[in-house]
């Protein structure tokens, strides 16, 4: 059980690519939000 809900919300995330920013990322994705990341690392930021 997640401590909030964002179906229906959409989220920008920048510095996705590693450490807080990939965090954050995946767990607004698993409270339900559409999430667009963004990174300057070329790796696989999200599987």
């Amino acid at each position: 059980m997640t401590r909030f809900e964002l179906h229906g919300k959409k989220a920008i995330i920048t510095g996705a690519g590693r450490g807080i920013g990939k965090a954050l990322a995946l767990g607004i994705a698993e409270a339900g939000a559409e999430v667009a990341v963004v990174s300057h690392v070329h790796i696989r930021v999200l599987k």
